[in-house]
Parts: C-alpha cells; structure tokens; sequence
C-alpha cells in the first residue's frame, strides 16, 4: 500500500512524496512501520498518548479515520492512505 505525504512533511521523509508498506493489519501499524525509519514523521502525526494530533487527517481510500475507527481502521492491501495536515490562514 501507498502512503501520499504532503509538500509540508516531505522534508520528514528526505523528500519522498510516497511510502510504501507491504502490509499492515491496521492504520497503528502502519504508522508504527513508517515511524521505525521516519521517527519524525510519526512524532508528528501522533501526540504523547499515541494519538493522531487533533490538527492531522489521515484517510484510508476517500475516509477520514476520525469517522471509522480511528487507528484502529483495517488497511487492505492496495489501499492509499493520504495525510493532511490542517492548514491554517486567513
């Protein structure tokens, strides 16, 4: 499976914009793989419980996790998971 890192995270990832998972059970280890060689990444996506940041939007397909369960969510092989961070402005 592939997971799209936005243009503000990509200096977290040496630039990639796609990171590749063989497979996972779920979004928790997912992350916990990406998190092994992109620890920042991952400090930036979960806060001190291991909980996704309240500013950060993880999808599996078109679904925002907040509305499934969370990170607990199933990720099917061949699945693309998107985060976006919220952008702030005015």
């Amino acid at each position: 499976m592939k997971v799209k890192i936005p243009t503000q995270l990509r200096q977290l990832t040496d630039g990639n914009s796609e990171l590749a998972v063989e497979s996972a059970t779920d979004l928790r280890d997912l992350l916990g793989q990406i998190g092994a060689s992109h620890p920042d990444l991952q400090e930036r996506l979960l806060d001190e419980n291991g909980e996704i940041r309240r500013f950060v939007n993880i999808y599996v397909g078109e679904e925002d996790v907040r509305f499934l369960d969370g990170l607990e969510t199933k990720v099917p092989d061949g699945t693309l998971i998107s985060i976006l961070p919220a952008v702030a402005g005015g």
